[in-house]
């Protein structure tokens, strides 16, 4: 299998020691990037939940060890060259954060703790997340001295120096002062320092005792001299005594242990980012607002780097004083040149999905897929379309449907709804609503896009506004082999467009010019046409209209049959490859997938499935859908989903395989040039299956190949309807015909399990399969097998 589209951003990522590197949460592994080019160049693997820190031992250039945390309860030492684990702790509990102060600070200081290094950690023991200290040279077991209690997850945040931590709690900050000599039974000191206004982010400065934190109204507060009551030794007590007096702290509230506190006010919402510079003198600071402003300490002054694009989470200085980068919310980690604070080069993850997906009935939040060369493409934000590849698992440009300034208290006023791409990926479609204010206006668009052969990116041929006059777009479908499309729209009519070229002069010189206009309409009775399709060879096209299927001859733009009808409207059409099947996805009270014979215009079996996508194999008759599973049965499925790979002519599914986050997730075949790309499990395979959930994560494989995936056994306790069908032929099909000498891999239902009778019988009694469905593979089972010897 091939794993993508992991986030970037869930957590800080670290700079190896010479700058090269860089190192980044990503789910369960940590990838490790070249901070010259952005590529990945390795991986640790070994967690089996997701990485929540990862922290870098200083050293000199040659030496690459590091630290992880993760939610699977362990901690584990990497020599990340290599790379490999070199040591594993469990703590038994999950860790959502995890800092080392041991290797922080001054080479005396290091030398004396690095003695015994010792981590303090936020976990989680069951009721309460908690934050212990444990012995990473000598662990025995997590300290059970804890130093506070959290209701939500707070990251711990490190002081360069090593001697400070502290996290944000609602309207407070909570700063320990580390001893200086670390042990099971030493104790940190605590103060508590106030604010009016949710806190969002902290940092502390590098050295001396001053801590800054962001509010959700975009204020940043700046505490100089914490803790001159209680962290100073016995020595500093005359400036205790001075302290005292009230008038001396200046915007201090609640009598705080702090010698001041003054507040910066740039950012219109909540401020996300806070990092001093090495030198203590600068301050940078990022917001929803996507700009990273520097602060002068002393002056006041500001210096930006605007129209980034995303909200800013983490900024992380380099080893190497030019270099730099920063983490945004749209999985983007961008490289920084200093002073200038140019972006230079940047890791593109996956874009994370639309925060405003029910913002209209047409809107669809799938991703569009070209199976010939392996791209997605997704819609992002702010109007625009990410194209990503799927096996370099990188994204590799982006197109702007609808300019747009990244602001965030924007209402949302233009949404993108619906991409599609051709069969070949050299056309794209595009649909984008502009939303009527307080009931009044609103613009439908329609555009076409043409692929350039040279750049290798889309630029827009065609604009067409209210194509079915006020109504919304359904679908977009294109023709296999012609540059012809059909959009649907709720409004009850279908257009067939067709793209023109022709010549046209610009001083003296001929320009090619390519233009969609519409070829032919249709409707159905007013009915809603709700989906379209056309066929493989691109001789009949399907529209629904509600509940029905018309046929029709997309060049004469004829209607030639109009097919059977289901329970709930169809949602979604397509053709089962070459074959001459047709499938339809219907959702509502009464969900079902059906498959329809085109020569004999009936259905030829159905599933009453709660189906979220489909997807048909090219060259065959072979398709995949992606099902919905009811809550009940999320347990014994390991997943909210279930694909089903299914020939057309068969209603038995001969793969199955379950996953996760399948509410929002697509599906595709992939086909192309297989030189480009990567091997899945030690071998090629002509056609490959890629499955993306909600959260955009994908998983590639070989959906033929039975050792590539672990094929499961189709639960009796999902409701399967087949049509025409009865008694237990219409829950498990109908009965096998036994032959010991058949190949057992062309029975998936029998391989599936080697020992199916330890959860067939957990359904109710009214459910169990016959006798004679499991007696050939139970008494088998009991006989044992030999190697046949040579003579």
């Amino acid at each position: 299998m091939i794993r993508g589209g992991q986030n970037y951003v869930s957590s800080p990522p670290a700079f190896s020691n010479d700058g090269n590197r860089v190192l980044v949460c990503t789910g369960n592994t940590v990838s490790i990037f070249s901070s010259s080019t952005g590529l990945q160049v390795s991986s640790l693997e070994g967690h089996t939940a997701p990485v929540t820190s990862v922290f870098v031992v200083p050293a000199t250039d040659i030496l690459c060890y590091c630290w992880t945390s993760s939610f699977d309860g362990t901690v584990r030492y990497w020599d990340f060259s290599v790379p490999e684990m070199v040591k594993k702790l469990d703590l038994g509990m999950p860790i959502f954060s995890m800092v080392i102060p041991s290797f922080l600070g001054s080479s005396e200081e290091n030398n004396a703790k690095t003695a015994n290094v010792f981590a303090y950690v936020s976990v989680h023991d069951g009721k309460a997340w908690q934050i212990r200290k444990c012995s990473l040279t000598n662990y025995q077991n997590v300290g059970k001295l804890v130093l506070k209690e959290t209701e939500r997850l707070e990251p711990l945040i490190i002081s360069p120096s090593g001697k400070f931590f502290g996290i944000k709690d609602k309207r407070k900050l909570h700063i320990w002062k580390l001893p200086r000599v670390e042990s099971d039974l030493a104790v940190a000191k605590k103060i508590t320092l106030h604010h009016t206004k949710t806190i969002t982010v902290l940092a502390f400065h590098p050295t001396e005792r001053t801590v800054a934190a962001g509010d959700v109204t975009g204020r940043i507060l700046i505490w100089r001299g914490f803790g001159t009551q209680k962290f100073l030794d016995h020595s500093g007590s005359n400036n205790r005594i001075s302290m005292n007096d009230g008038e001396d702290k200046n915007g201090v509230r609640q009598n705080d242990d702090a010698e001041s506190c003054s507040a910066w006010h740039w950012h219109s919402a909540g401020v996300c980012l806070l990092s001093f510079s090495p030198d203590g003198a600068y301050l940078y600071s990022g917001g929803k607002e996507g700009v990273l402003v520097l602060w002068q300490l002393d002056s006041g002054k500001k210096k930006f780097l605007p129209r980034i694009g995303s909200p800013l989470l983490y900024f992380i200085e380099s080893p190497d004083p030019s270099l730099s980068l920063i983490s945004c919310a749209d999985n983007q980690i961008h490289m920084l040149k200093t002073p200038s604070m140019e972006i230079i080069k940047s890791i593109s993850g996956i874009k994370p999905p639309l925060s405003y997906q029910e913002i209209c009935e047409s809107f669809s939040g799938k991703a569009a897929f070209d199976c010939t060369s392996g791209l997605v493409a997704v819609q992002t934000e702010n109007y625009g379309i990410q194209f990503y590849s799927l096996f370099a698992n990188r994204g590799v440009y982006e197109v702007q449907v609808c300019e747009r300034n990244h602001q965030p208290v924007d209402e949302v006023t233009v949404a993108v709804t619906l991409v599609e791409l051709s069969v070949d990926g050299s056309i794209m479609g595009t649909v984008e609503i502009k939303l009527p204010e307080e009931g009044v206006g609103g613009l439908v668009s329609l555009k076409f896009w043409d692929l350039d052969s040279d750049t290798k990116r889309f630029s827009v041929s065609t604009v067409i506004y209210e194509p079915h006059r006020d109504a919304h777009i359904s679908a977009i479908a294109f023709h296999p082999t012609r540059r012809m499309a059909v959009s649907s729209s709720y409004g009850g009519d279908f257009k067939i467009w067709v793209c023109k070229e022709g010549d046209i002069q610009q001083k003296g010189q001929a320009l090619q010019n390519s233009g969609w206009m519409c070829h032919a309409v249709g409707s159905y009775k007013n009915k809603a046409m709700r989906a379209a399709t056309f066929s493989a060879d691109g001789s009949v096209l399907a529209v629904a209209a509600d509940t029905v299927i018309t046929l029709w001859d997309p060049d004469k733009n004829v209607l030639m049959a109009v097919v059977g009808e289901t329970p709930t409207p169809i949602v979604s059409l397509a053709f089962a490859g070459k074959s001459e099947y047709l499938l339809s996805v219907s959702h509502g009270l009464k969900p079902q997938l059906s498959v329809w014979s085109m020569s004999k215009l009936t259905m030829a079996w159905s599933y009453r499935l709660q189906i979220e996508a489909v997807s048909s194999a090219i060259d065959s008759s072979y398709f995949a859908i992606l099902a919905l599973l009811p809550g009940s049965n999320e347990r014994a499925f390991k997943g909210n989903g279930i694909i089903l790979l299914f020939n057309a002519t068969d209603p038995i599914p001969v793969a199955s395989m379950s996953v996760t986050k399948a509410k929002g997730g697509g599906l595709a075949f992939l086909k192309g040039d297989l030189s480009e790309r990567a091997v899945i499990d030690g071998k090629t395979s002509q056609t490959l299956l890629v499955y993306i959930n909600g959260d955009r994560e994908y998983v590639i494989f070989d959906p033929y190949d039975k050792e590539g995936h672990k094929l499961s056994i189709i639960r009796q306790d999902v409701a399967l309807e087949e049509t025409g069908q009865f008694g237990y032929s219409s829950i498990y099909g109908e009965l096998p015909k036994f032959d010991l000498q058949k190949d057992k891999a062309a029975s998936v239902m029998s391989t599936a399990s080697e020992r199916p009778w330890e959860t067939i019988f957990t359904g109710s009694t009214h459910m169990l399969p016959p006798l004679t469905k499991l007696c050939s593979v139970f008494l088998e089972s009991l006989l044992e097998k030999r190697a046949a010897l040579a003579e």
